[in-house]
């Protein structure tokens, strides 16, 4: 028997998610979008910080949340509503601590997860794209060498979410660019190590509440216990990571399409044309119902694929498609949001331009999704 009913403890969670993202995210937004490039605000960490969100798919043991994927899925959604910019300090960390949590050794783990729980509040991040070495990990060029009793780093890593900020990142390497995906390497590095540094800020078309960079590494040293797994498996443990993370970044969206649609709804029913709200025009109100049904439907598809997670049992394909789907809808919902908006959905007196420019990104990070589409067909 399926059944769609939230637990009393997701339910919770969904709620808690939805009052921080009015109080402590929304009202911010507009001007964050606006200021990217000033400063980083450190504000928003902080408030992250006092509800722990930072550390929501850490175990309980190591000080975070230790929530469900499924229940990740929810916050990620509501956090999404109020600002996908925003959220992406705390999705840049999940990212890291899900891939310490998934391969960590115990040591790894009581070293580095409890410094983005609670009061602490620091940022991490997942350091995997390089500018020749996107969809095709395989590519990396950022090379480690094995000493006596340490590893070296050289290379350069871009559109790093949170890069500059991080208190460690999960960094892949290669021990030979030539073995391509068998010479790849996972290492915890500490924000602070010397001979990192970050490079270029980079300047984006959404997301502007989030920094993205490069991260240049000259003749890091890496202690040999800050290895995640044994040498030569990076690849899959990169796999393994994106294969969990992707519902989560498919309900973000499907967060900010909400949000959009909501804002065309209400526009819908006080806008006169003609001497009548223009939701009785049959050509708006059937965009508002597409929009509708599309954001259920892609809902429903990071659910399931965040079930089988929870469940233990393979989410490869349906991680991919609920990616596919969610980012692709959103971007949908949200054009049609202008569309019904007209001239003031395109100025920035209304968010639903923003709301297109965020949910963009969704569709190229994590794996684009046209890569996506690879995943999904070689599993047909």
């Amino acid at each position: 028997m399926i059944g769609f009913d939230l637990t009393e403890e997701q339910a919770n969670y969904q709620k808690k998610a939805r009052t921080f993202a009015e109080k402590e995210m929304k009202p911010y937004a507009d001007e964050l979008d606006r200021r990217q490039g000033t400063a980083f605000d450190w504000g928003i960490v902080r408030r992250f910080a006092r509800a722990n969100l930072l550390g929501l798919n850490v175990p309980k043991e190591y000080g975070g949340l230790g929530v469900d994927l499924l229940t990740a899925a929810l916050v990620a959604e509501e956090l999404g509503a109020a600002c996908l910019g925003i959220s992406e300090a705390a999705g840049g960390t999940w990212l890291a601590t899900l891939c310490l949590t998934l391969v960590g050794n115990e040591d790894q783990k009581k070293r580095y997860l409890p410094l983005v729980c609670g009061e602490q509040g620091n940022l991490a991040g997942l350091a995997v794209t390089e500018a020749e070495a996107g969809s095709d990990i395989g590519g990396i060029r950022t090379k480690v060498v094995r000493k006596v009793d340490h590893y070296v780093l050289n290379g350069a890593k871009a559109f790093i979410t949170n890069a500059g900020l991080s208190r460690f990142y999960i960094v892949f390497a290669t021990t030979d660019p030539q073995k391509r995906q068998a010479g790849l390497n996972a290492f915890i590095v500490d924000g602070d190590a010397s001979g990192l540094t970050l490079g270029a800020v980079d300047d984006k078309m959404g997301l502007r509440a989030a920094q993205t960079g490069e991260l240049l590494f000259e003749n890091v040293e890496v202690p040999l216990e800050n290895l995640l797994g044994t040498e030569n498996t990076g690849f899959l443990i990169a796999m393994q990571t994106l294969d969990m993370s992707r519902p989560c970044l498919g309900a973000g969206a499907v967060g900010a399409a909400k949000a959009a649609f909501e804002t065309a709804l209400a526009y819908a029913r006080e806008r006169i044309v003609c001497g009548r709200p223009i939701i009785e025009n049959q050509a708006i109100s059937f965009m508002l119902a597409d929009m509708a049904t599309e954001i259920d439907a892609a809902r429903l598809l990071t659910w399931r694929a965040c079930w089988l997670v929870d469940q233990g049992l393979d989410s490869t394909k349906a991680s991919s498609m609920s990616k596919i789907f969610a980012t692709e809808m959103a971007e949908r919902v949200c054009s049609r949001a202008i569309q019904i908006l007209g001239g003031q959905g395109y100025t920035r007196k209304w968010p639903v331009e923003k709301y297109y420019r965020d949910v963009k990104a969704s569709q190229i990070y994590e794996g684009t999704n046209q890569i996506q589409r690879m995943i999904i067909s070689s599993m047909l």
